[in-house]
């Protein structure tokens, strides 16, 4: 664990939280694949695992600053902060480009997962049989995950919690993305959409000094899941976290076999050719969300043609490894310096 960090460290490790919050929320990507790729996955890990009866006590107790530095706040707080800025900035931005150009981003986001499958399997030199059913009970999972159907949306709390805690397994678990869980449970454009905007539209209220929202039900109903999601997430973020740690500790080649496994798996949920299925009601017409978007029920997959369009997304594939191969050189560099 770093002590100490320069302001181009704590200058990056948000951009890096940026990148984290980004791929949490889109479906088939991993922000455990940035934190493992970018070189601070182990490092997140152990963090989060400190957060532990003694830290409780250390902040019951008020000794905040030493709380704050057994659970490496500086670097947890970065990186977070990084995450919720990127709810409300770049994952807008993301959600337009995939409005508008959605092959090449996909394209983008397969090629940075074939680098990262690159990345984590290139220092394996003891394969054995054990490392090797790892990774394909790994990809196994994952491509099962991949071509399920969707649920129906609930907003019953207990489950809004339990979806807490199963879609951030997908900061902890690289391969394994949170978000296409939440698609899959049938809640995704209820916690990661509309309780996200209604949280924006009540911090803008506030601040406008507008507190007529107290009298809006769906919208406090809204704040309410939001809030309960989020005490699952913490709840899931804390627990995976001490499970990985021992599992990394011990079993840590088996680990990332089966994590490389799940990454081989995601291939299917971001190939880039495919036809989106959107959900629609008994007359056939689409249902929309909150914000008037058509609600993604799944995806159709397909062979490409060639074509101008293929190729430019073949760029962008390419494009994808170069980047992931590129934050390994910055991640070595950064070590040696």
């Amino acid at each position: 664990m770093q002590n100490t960090r320069t302001f181009t460290d704590r200058f990056f490790l948000i951009i890096k939280g940026l990148a984290m919050g980004a791929a949490n929320k889109v479906p088939g990507v991993s922000g455990g694949v940035v934190a493992f790729v970018a070189g601070f996955y182990e490092e997140f890990i152990y963090s989060l695992q400190r957060v532990n009866k003694k830290a409780f006590l250390l902040l019951i107790s008020g000794r905040f600053k030493s709380f704050y530095r057994y659970i490496n706040g500086k670097f947890l707080g970065l990186l977070f902060l990084g995450m919720v800025v990127s709810y409300f900035s770049v994952s807008k931005v993301l959600d337009y480009f995939l409005d508008h150009y959605q092959l090449y981003v996909w394209s983008l986001f397969f090629g940075m997962i074939l680098g990262s499958i690159y990345y984590i399997s290139k220092d394996f030199q003891d394969w054995n049989k054990k490392m090797v059913i790892a990774l394909i009970l790994g990809t196994a999972l994952g491509v099962s995950i991949s071509f399920l159907d969707p649920a129906t949306e609930n907003d019953n709390l207990f489950f809004v919690f339990f979806c807490g805690i199963i879609s951030v397994s997908g900061m902890t678990l690289p391969g394994f993305s949170g978000s296409f869980i939440l698609i899959l449970l049938g809640n995704y454009v209820l916690l990661l959409v509309d309780s996200v905007n209604a949280l924006y539209d009540t911090m803008f209220d506030i601040i406008s000094g507008n507190f007529e929202f107290i009298q809006n039900e769906a919208r406090l109903r809204l704040l309410k899941v939001l809030a309960v999601f989020t005490l699952g997430s913490v709840t899931g973020l804390v627990t995976f976290s001490h499970i990985l740690n021992y599992i990394l500790k011990h079993y840590k080649s088996i680990t990332l076999a089966t994590i490389t496994g799940f990454i081989i798996g995601s291939l299917g949920v971001v190939w880039p050719w495919k036809e989106t299925i959107y959900k629609t009601n008994s007359e056939g017409a689409f249902i929309l969300d909150s914000t008037g978007k058509e609600i993604i029920e799944n995806y159709e997959r397909f062979l490409p043609e060639l074509n101008t369009q293929t190729f430019i997304a073949i760029v962008y594939i390419a494009l994808g490894i170069l980047i992931v191969l590129g934050l390994e050189w910055y991640g070595n560099r950064t070590k040696k310096i």
